[in-house]
């Protein structure tokens, strides 16, 4: 049974798209819409596309006018509106692409407006150079042999644990301010994480030997 969301947000366009018939709800953000227009996506599988228009009024656009929400809420950024709307519907898997390039004080957003929902949303970021998301506190990840693994402290973890992987931690500890845990590589198949305290992010990267 499909359940999960794919939400386009305004970041560096997605090189390629996963295919539509995979997700229950399909969704943007005004920004992001501005780039599907110009590529090869099918326009009519969106449900929805939100945001306060503050780039264009989406009247121009015709045929897709009857599927804009209009979020004007200026406190918060059209991510978060845009996981409202899913959250209201029920939807708990979500997809995104365009969450990262572009100017990096809306790639590290992305990043806190995922942080706020870690606990009430599975959200997984995915570019061309990795798919990122936070995980819990015991953690497997398979099929991963030879990609770049990437453990992002946020900001910090206590008494980290790995397995699988070419540099090891054990009951070690992560910081932003002192120690992070980026640019290793999967040695085995399966990789195992297990932490006591704090929040990490992993980044799966593309094939690194």
């Amino acid at each position: 049974m499909k359940d999960k969301v794919l939400l386009f947000i305004n970041g560096d366009a997605p090189e390629s798209f996963p295919d539509p018939e995979k997700y229950s709800l399909i969704a943007c953000t005004d920004g992001a819409f501005h780039y599907l227009k110009n590529l090869d996506f099918p326009l009519e599988k969106l449900d929805f596309i939100s945001g306060d228009f503050d780039s264009h009024s989406g009247k121009e656009e015709g045929m897709y006018e009857e599927k804009f929400i209009y979020t004007p809420d200026q406190d918060k950024t059209d991510f978060q509106k845009a996981l409202e709307i899913i959250e209201e519907r029920n939807f708990r898997k979500v997809d995104v692409l365009g969450g990262s390039g572009g100017e990096q004080d809306h790639f590290l957003g992305n990043l806190t407006v995922a942080f706020g929902y870690k606990d009430r949303l599975d959200i997984k970021f995915y570019d061309e150079f990795s798919e990122y998301y936070f995980i819990p506190k015991s953690f497997t990840v398979p099929n991963v042999k030879g990609k770049m693994i990437s453990l992002y402290p946020f900001p910090s973890v206590e008494n980290i644990t790995t397995r699988g992987l070419n540099w090891l931690l054990t009951k070690g500890n992560l910081s932003i301010t002192s120690r992070i845990g980026t640019r290793n590589f999967a040695v085995e198949d399966e990789v195992s994480i297990e932490y006591e305290q704090g929040d990490l992010l992993i980044f799966i990267g593309k094939n690194y030997l």
